[in-house]
C-alpha cells in the first residue's frame, strides 16, 4: 500500500465513518456506538496502535467521539462538531 498524508489518512478515516455500513463488516462494528480501531487499522492496512493515534488525535479534535463497551472503545463522528469546522473554513477561518 502507498503511503499518504497523514491528513488524508485522518480525512478517509472521518470519510469512512460517515456511512460505516459501507466501509466496514456488519459483524463487527456496534452500529450506533461506532467503529472499533481494530477494523479502522484492518482498512488503513497499519497495527492498530497507528490506527489508534489517528483517531485520539481526532477525538481531541472534536470531531469523534467515543463509546465503551466492557473494554473496547468504539469512534463515531461528531458531526454539530464538524459541521462547525466546516463553517470556520468557509469562513476563511
Amino acid at each position: 500500500m502507498p503511503r499518504t498524508p497523514v491528513g488524508r489518512t485522518r480525512l478517509d478515516i472521518l470519510e469512512w465513518l460517515k456511512d460505516p455500513g459501507a466501509h466496514f463488516p456488519r459483524a463487527r462494528r456496534a452500529d450506533a456506538q461506532g467503529v472499533g480501531a481494530d477494523l479502522v487499522a484492518a482498512k488503513l492496512g497499519v497495527p492498530r496502535r497507528v490506527a489508534r493515534t489517528h483517531l485520539e488525535l481526532l477525538v481531541d479534535l472534536g470531531l469523534l467521539r467515543t463509546s465503551r463497551i466492557r473494554r473496547r472503545t468504539y469512534y463515531r463522528r461528531d458531526e454539530v462538531r464538524i459541521a462547525e469546522v466546516a463553517r470556520m473554513f468557509e469562513k476563511g477561518w
